[in-house]
């Protein structure tokens, strides 16, 4: 393959290069510490895009490093690198608490389906694996702590998105209620207050305090919490795997009097009694793994971030399927499944089948109570774990909520010394303490209810994920059989499962009025089961709050596409084509706009610009900015002039706003324009010369035709708009026929995660498929530079540049003296019988006398005629005098200030351009029908 080069600035086309992998969709890249050069020119981040991180007020800059710095992956301001693969899978393995779920749970499968329990915590596994595999392959494209909310979002959109961080934090919540409970009961078992562990009130201030305590190690750092959780899973998993162990040779050497030999039909699901056993049990079991997921959420914090946290989750799973299959077993040989005494189907025992078996298992005297002791604290740990790595995927969900501006920012405050999330960790901790308090006082049955309603979160956004991890990669799911398989079928079939699950547990077993500890009568529904509401309404609770969230998010997009050019109008000058891509959640969805402006003697004004903010206040401020620069292109001033002038007005606007409120007044917010970038170019179709300058770090590509080189001219550096500084300057450049001109805003080129790679990759697009109409050419660059949803704003403005024939441009220069505009008179209309416009000689040869004769009288030095002949007829003017007229209405006595109305009167339209070397008169005149 042959190596690109770029060259100052110059990208030359590769004679073939290998296949970019479409899927990487990493979002933008805000380095705004550092400065970017291109050629010789250093652009300095900071300056250019003041706005991120520094809030620019009048001259003074106020830091926000409190909060996320970006809400671009791996850019939040979280402790990078902190973990790795093992830290990782034991944040995983702990997450899902192996004992405490195995000793609530296994009762619940045994008493569905008996003796088939091994196969079904087997049969379980299946769903689970296929979502980590969702989990991994998207986390490769996207390392986001948001997880479901970030993924959602940018394949279905903020609202499908916000829902799916929803489910997170609701599964999340509810079943700290439960974890904070059992860990408050196991606390006075192992102590030996078994009187306390029944009493209601002290196992709830048990639950707080562990609450607090789990809370307080995961705001002092995720070193600190990954150290605990290898220690706690430690234990737990040694005291598992001896259980294990001890119950397999008792059941083969001790014989006790409820053990049962292993046999193969426990391993077979044909055994099980019916279909609807079958669902029951996996309804029960899946949800024994749910938790794995927690080491893809500290993806931020690990090392390797797109690698790493997916293996970690997959291998996690797996050995979840070990020790789950392991333990089951030998439970279930050791305990049988008889509803008496310690066996698995007592439904006495079905909460906790663990504590029962410890004594039976390792025996009640000597060691055996000391292991019996020691399984307890197991589940104790279990608990204690879960509700630890518990919070941590709610606190960085809701972190990364807020870094996306989902939710309000304070959630997305950093601690400036631990680097964890410090309103969301404490935020999500007192959130569990006052439903855990809340639902307690309520009722026992209440609390019961609602935990079990936890399997409708889970599968929730399970499912959701599954499912966006195939519309994510849907474009290259055909690239090969490996993308096919680990992409498309197995998280597709992951989420049908997920689903499958949802309706059948919502709709079917927790809505049975008799399921659960408590039911409601439901208008027009009637009487249902109390997980079905608990659950269900908890989720339906999101979407009212998604509606009002989301509110500004869809109020924004829709200004922000109003405010844009629907379509833009075919140019004498250019052919264009455009695209604006929005970004996925309000994060990004702001201030990016680009138009094209007709401009006098069919020249056209080309224009894109950004907004740094977000929200309602950039697209209301790309509006205004969008309408100043119209307004002045059609002053028809040069571009460095018409970004001075437009950085006055941003200036003004900002001090205007600063003296709103007089010296004793609150500050107010600064102009939202500061900070902007913006690029505008003026391209004259007659002599073929492109005129460019910029505010900030706008860059432009320049293709031109049958070169196959893509040239990125060294525009000379502006400042942002507001800011102050250097001058602007301007830039000449002589194009061909047929040239490509690609302006476009950083959005588009940042997505890959480096603007170098970013602006290569555009280069070589264009040059790839420059022969392509325009509008293809425009969909090829944003599907390779943008394949999935955008975590910034993106514009693209592309035009194919055009020059008049000399057959639609007749020019003449004549000295400034008044015999001369007999001859302008005679040269105009003879050039109007040559193009047939000869309806036209009469009012042609008035303008051309009254403007030549105003000329020679007010300006002197040498008159210049031009005559176009395109869409309509233009005849301008020019000579060295810098003094504009003006139209007025002449009064009955006066002799003079009657032919510039009287033009104005017969012309479409006219005005005066200024030129270094003086100005230009126009004069616009439709063309007959039928010659147009």
């Amino acid at each position: 393959m042959t190596s690109p080069d770029v060259v100052l600035g110059t990208y030359s086309a590769p004679e073939s290069r290998a296949p970019r992998k479409p899927t990487e969709n990493h979002p933008a890249d805000f380095p705004w510490q550092a400065p970017v050069t291109y050629g010789d020119n250093a652009v300095t981040k900071l300056a250019m895009r003041s706005c991120i991180g520094v809030r620019i007020r009048g001259s003074r800059a106020t830091s926000d490093a409190p909060l996320a710095l970006d809400s671009g992956a791996g850019r939040k301001g979280l402790k990078t690198g902190a973990l790795g693969l093992v830290s990782s899978v034991a944040i995983g393995l702990a997450s899902t608490a192996p004992a405490y779920s195995l000793a609530a749970t296994l009762g619940l499968i045994v008493a569905a389906v008996g003796l088939q329990a091994p196969v079904v915590t087997v049969l379980a596994f299946i769903p689970m694996l296929l979502i980590a595999y969702a989990y991994k392959e998207l986390n490769a494209s996207n390392a986001d702590c948001g997880t479901t909310f970030t993924w959602a979002t940018r394949a279905f959109g903020p609202r499908t998105g916000w829902m799916g961080g929803w489910g997170i934090i609701v599964a999340d919540i509810l079943v700290m209620t439960n974890l904070a409970e059992i860990a408050g009961i196991y606390s006075f078992r192992l102590l030996g207050y078994h009187s306390l562990a029944n009493d209601r009130l002290w196992t709830t201030v048990a639950g707080i305090v562990w609450i607090i305590v789990m809370t307080a190690i995961c705001f002092v750092g995720i070193e600190v919490s990954a150290a605990v959780q290898r220690w706690m899973l430690f234990i737990e998993m040694a005291v598992l795997v001896l259980f294990a162990v001890t119950a397999l040779v008792k059941v083969y050497t001790g014989n006790p009097k409820t053990a049962i030999h292993l046999s193969p039909s426990w391993f077979n699901p044909l055994h099980v009694p019916s279909a609807e056993a079958l669902t029951a049990g996996l309804l029960a079991a899946v949800f024994i793994y749910w938790g794995w997921d927690t080491a893809v959420t500290v993806n931020e914090e690990t090392a390797d971030s797109t690698r790493i946290p997916g293996r970690a989750a997959v291998i996690s799973t797996v050995l979840l399927l070990i020790t789950y299959a392991l333990v089951a077993t030998s439970a279930q040989a050791f305990a049988g499944v008889d509803s008496t005494g310690i066996g698995l189907g007592n439904r006495d025992n079905a909460g906790d089948v663990l504590s029962g078996l410890g004594s039976a298992v390792f025996g009640s005297h000597g060691p055996g109570l000391f292991l019996s002791k020691l399984l307890i604290l197991m589940v104790l740990t279990s608990a204690a774990a879960s509700a630890q790595t518990t919070i941590l995927p709610m606190a960085r969900t809701v972190f990364s909520m807020a870094a996306h501006k989902a939710l309000p920012s304070r959630f997305a405050r950093v601690h400036r010394r631990f680097l964890t999330p410090t309103w969301s960790t404490v935020g999500m901790g007192l959130a569990s303490i006052a439903l855990f308090v809340l639902l307690a006082a309520i009722s026992r049955d209440v609390l019961a209810d609602s935990i079990e309603s936890v399997g409708l979160a889970i599968a929730f956004y399970y499912g959701l994920t599954g499912f966006a991890c195939v519309w994510y990669y849907r474009k290259v799911l055909t690239r090969s059989s490996g993308d096919f398989l680990f992409k498309g079928l197995l998280p597709g079939l992951g989420g049908l499962l997920m689903l499958f699950l949802f309706c059948y547990a919502a709709f079917d077993v927790y809505a049975d009025p008799r399921y659960g500890a408590t039911s409601i009568d439901l208008p027009l529904i009637g009487r249902t089961g109390g997980v079905t509401v608990v659950g269900l309404g908890a989720l339906l609770l999101g979407v009212v709050l998604m509606l009002v969230v989301t509110r500004e998010h869809t109020a924004a997009l829709r200004l922000q596409r109003s405010l844009l050019p629907h379509k833009l109008a075919p140019q004498t000058a250019v052919e264009p084509a455009s695209r604006y891509v929005p970004a996925d959640s309000r994060s990004g969805v702001g201030g990016d706009w680009f138009d094209v402006i007709p401009l006098s003697g069919t020249r056209v004004g080309l224009v894109v610009g950004e907004v740094i903010g977000h929200g309602l206040l950039a697209a209301a401020t790309m509006g205004r900015l969008r309408t100043g620069v119209r307004v002045l292109a059609r002053l028809d001033l040069a571009p460095d002039e018409l970004l001075a002038r437009l950085d006055d007005l941003v200036g003004q606007t900002a001090k205007e706003r600063a003296a709103a409120l007089g010296p004793g007044g609150a500050r107010p917010q600064g102009d939202e324009a500061l900070g902007v970038a913006c690029l505008y170019a003026v391209y004259d179709p007659v002599s073929g010369r492109c005129r460019m300058a910029r505010a900030g770090h706008s860059l432009a590509a320049v293709l031109e035709p049958d070169s196959g080189v893509a040239d990125y001219p060294e525009l000379p550096p502006g400042p942002p708009l507001g800011v102050g500084g250097l001058p602007y300057q301007s830039m000449d450049l002589q194009l061909a026929p047929d040239s490509l001109i690609a302006l476009f805003t950083d959005g588009l080129v940042q997505a890959t995660g480096d603007l170098d790679a970013g602006l290569r990759l555009l280069a070589e697009t264009l040059v790839q498929y420059r022969r392509r109409p325009l509008e293809e050419l425009c969909d090829r660059a944003v599907a390779t530079l943008l394949p999935g949803p955008a975590n910034d704003d993106a514009a693209l403005l592309l035009v194919r540049t055009r020059m008049l024939g000399e057959h639609q441009v007749a020019v003449w220069e004549w000295p400034a003296d008044p015999a001369q505009v007999g001859d302008a008179r005679t040269a105009a209309t003879g050039q109007l019988g040559a193009w047939g416009l000869d309806d036209l000689a009469f009012t042609t040869e008035l303008v051309v006398s009254e403007l030549v004769t105003n000329a020679i009288r007010h300006a002197g030095g040498p008159v210049k005629v031009r005559l176009i002949r395109e869409q309509t007829l233009i005849c301008e003017v020019s000579d060295t005098g810098h003094t504009s007229p003006h139209l007025r209405h002449a009064a009955l006595d006066e002799e003079g200030g009657r032919g510039l109305f009287i033009i104005a009167q017969l012309a479409q339209q006219w005005g005066t351009r200024y030129t270094p070397t003086g100005k230009t008169i126009w004069v616009e005149q439709a063309l007959p029908t039928g010659e147009v």
